[in-house]
């Protein structure tokens, strides 16, 4: 499959406040990440949208974003909150996706963004650019779980590796052979990829740390970016799944699921499914080796 788009999904990075509200844990993309965006999508000239759907504090996202991006020298900066389906179909909003270099989803809920996007006019632009222009598709914490065909749409960590943990449903489909999870180390959320793999055993599962993402090209390989880790659940190879015969709440049985751990760097083929480490020697490894 030949696809000129590239997917940049990143894990979020949560602000560590001591009230546990949405307004001190606003997802933000360090410099580092946001500047690969902004190259990857031809530099500060770029025409990018900032999509803030799933949010629910778009105002207080909104600032972060064109403060981060203001910095960043970036001149074209427009802000598309879609709040309801049918401005998915407004004429001005369609223009603004027609012309994009990069468009940009916030973190949040991803359910917004597939239920106010989805199979809109926009959604279907997004998918036909993705295949054929260079655009850039990123998106942070919620808006990186919805780039898969099969979307996590959520699940609780406490009552991980027992069936049912997880909840799913269709994504926005820009890459149907992964499925994406966020905030994957701090919120311990390995049990509910693994059931979600198990679910899925064709697919790959991919857990994204805050303050790291990938950088996908043609829907195969993609390349490790920021400061934190990515988990890779290949299914490929299990000996034994018994998530079928299984009721809900049941403990999972999984044999020989094949783990990845990477790093800003690393690369993977989705295809081959095949690993390349950032030599040891590489100036990445010495800095953060000291």
């Amino acid at each position: 499959m030949n696809v000129k788009g590239t997917l940049i999904p990143v894990g979020g990075n949560e602000d560590k406040g001591i009230v546990k509200s949405e307004i001190y844990t606003l997802e933000y993309i360090t410099d580092g990440i946001l500047s690969r965006v902004v190259k990857e999508s031809g530099g500060k000239d770029a025409k990018i949208v900032v999509i803030p759907t799933a949010s629910s504090i778009p105002d207080d996202v909104i600032g972060n974003y064109l403060f981060a991006f203001s910095k960043l020298g970036c001149t074209d900066v427009n802000i598309l909150d879609i709040r309801l389906r049918e401005q998915s179909e407004i004429p001005e909003n369609i223009a603004l996706i027609k012309k994009a270099d990069c468009v940009m989803f916030s973190g949040g809920d991803q359910s917004k963004i597939t239920k106010l996007i989805g199979g809109t006019t926009i959604h279907k632009i997004l998918l036909d650019r993705f295949k054929n222009d260079p655009i850039v598709i990123a998106g942070t914490s919620a808006g990186a779980m919805c780039m898969s065909e099969e979307m996590i749409k959520g699940g609780s960590s406490t009552e991980s590796f027992f069936k049912g943990a997880v909840g799913m449903a269709k994504g926005m489909g820009f890459i149907p052979k992964l499925i994406i999870d966020s905030h994957f180390i701090t919120r311990g959320r390995f049990g509910r990829l693994a059931e979600a793999v198990a679910k899925h055993p064709k697919l790959i599962g991919i857990g994204l740390a805050e303050d790291t993402g990938l950088v996908i090209k043609n829907c195969n390989d993609f390349e490790v970016i920021g400061s934190g880790m990515v988990i890779i659940f290949d299914p490929n190879k299990l000996h034994h799944n018994n998530i079928e015969i299984l009721e809900d709440g049941t403990p999972m049985t999984l044999t020989n699921l094949t783990t990845h751990v990477l790093a800003n760097g690393d690369r993977f083929n989705i295809d081959k499914r095949s690993v390349k480490v950032l030599p040891m020697d590489a100036d990445f490894v010495k800095h953060y080796s000291l």
